[in-house]
């Protein structure tokens, strides 16, 4: 559906600062080169602590990060061959949460039923990705494509990133592109103008024109001389819940967010970019080339980003009563997408629910019917 990009007053409504995310979708959790096999690693996807790991075969598993037996953090145990050790008694399970040995009962005991719940797991993009949901939909619930992954001609720089902020405060700064006064000592983009705005159940997709100018501009390939001002198109799409933005004949960015709890966020992103350099150059040293883009042009303008997003996310925390305004309108349609799918996630689990007592019910009312038989006999 085709939005006005007219920049209009509205109230923003504060319950989206209190929304939980919609777990049938892919999260990124880590980096999947800083696995190495026999290791494990503690990650939360929205206030659910998992003890990710790669055995002695390389394979990934994920399970809660409780042992059934007494519930301390798994992560904290051993990999042995295909299954992790709790650090308390030794108990083993499986990648798929059975217990399958417990080292002080003898082999032909049989064993308790101890259940820790696992999760879908899969690396892609060098990224380790799991599924928090319903884990019969992860199969037919697609990750999101980056098709210049394996494209020599890019140069990708990966960029990792961790807020103290609700994921909504996060996203909407990725949508904002109207923040460029916020990097003008960066030599950031200026004059933006929204000129597309589409949205639907699950997506948001804006485009911005915005101007450059300076040494960054040059550096990028944007023009020719430094004191030229050159306008191109920003291309921002949000698909609940991660981002592709491009910026015209120049980046294309992968933003992939981690909601870890209330107050905080942890992203993955690749960008890749598109040098003016003779490619025989470049190739030999692109993980250094990648390194140097990184720290010394783009993590500034992230950490005055952080920097804003940490001061939203505290001034909300200390006053939830206080009312905000919002002129974007892209920002307005990227929350409701957010609230659409929070809510969409709210009344399955509700339908579940109500599902699961009906069925208890009339399972008490067929053993009540049943008893009473038996009695009557």
């Amino acid at each position: 559906m085709e939005l006005a990009t007219t920049l209009t007053s509205q109230t923003v409504q504060n319950a989206i600062r209190e929304i939980g995310i919609n777990p049938d979708y892919w999260y990124p959790v880590g980096w999947a080169d800083r696995l190495q096999p026999g290791h494990i690693m503690p990650v939360t996807i929205w206030k659910q602590a998992i003890a990710v790991f790669r055995d002695t075969d390389g394979q990934l598993h994920a399970l809660d990060d409780a042992c059934a037996h007494k519930g301390v953090a798994l992560h904290k145990g051993q990999i042995q061959g295909k299954h992790l050790l709790c650090p308390y008694h030794g108990w083993e399970f499986n990648g798929a949460g059975q217990c399958v040995k417990i080292p002080y009962l003898p082999e032909t005991q049989k064993l308790p039923c101890a259940q820790v719940h696992s999760y879908p797991i899969c690396e892609k993009y060098n990224l380790i990705w799991i599924f928090p949901g319903d884990a019969s939909l992860a199969a037919s619930i697609p990750l999101l494509e980056v098709p210049e992954f394996d494209d020599p001609d890019c140069l990708m720089v990966p960029i990792p990133a961790h807020f103290q902020a609700h994921f909504t405060i996060c996203n909407e700064n990725t949508m904002d592109v109207f923040h460029g006064f916020l990097h003008k000592n960066l030599q950031g983009w200026f004059d933006p103008v929204l000129t597309s705005l589409k949205t639907t159940e699950s997506s948001v997709y804006a485009d911005y024109r915005v101007s450059y100018k300076g040494v960054m501009a040059k550096i990028l390939g944007l023009s020719d001389r430094g004191d030229e001002v050159t306008t191109r198109t920003v291309s921002i799409h949000y698909r609940y819940p991660h981002y592709h933005s491009s910026l015209e004949g120049v980046s294309s960015l992968y933003l992939m967010r981690s909601p870890v709890g209330p107050r905080e966020t942890r992203s993955f992103a690749l960008m890749f970019l598109r040098l003016n350099l003779p490619k025989w150059l470049v190739q030999p040293f692109k993980p250094l080339i990648s390194i140097y883009v990184w720290r010394f042009l783009f993590s500034k303008f992230l950490d005055q980003d952080i920097e804003m997003m940490e001061s939203e996310q505290r001034n909300y925390s200390n006053n939830p009563q206080r009312r905000y305004v919002e002129i974007n309108p892209a920002i307005i349609a990227l929350q409701k997408v957010m609230m659409r799918q929070y809510e969409h996630y709210r009344r399955k689990t509700l339908s579940s629910q109500l599902s699961g007592n009906q069925q208890g019910e009339s399972l008490s009312l067929s053993e009540a019917i049943s008893s009473s038989r038996v009695e009557s006999s």
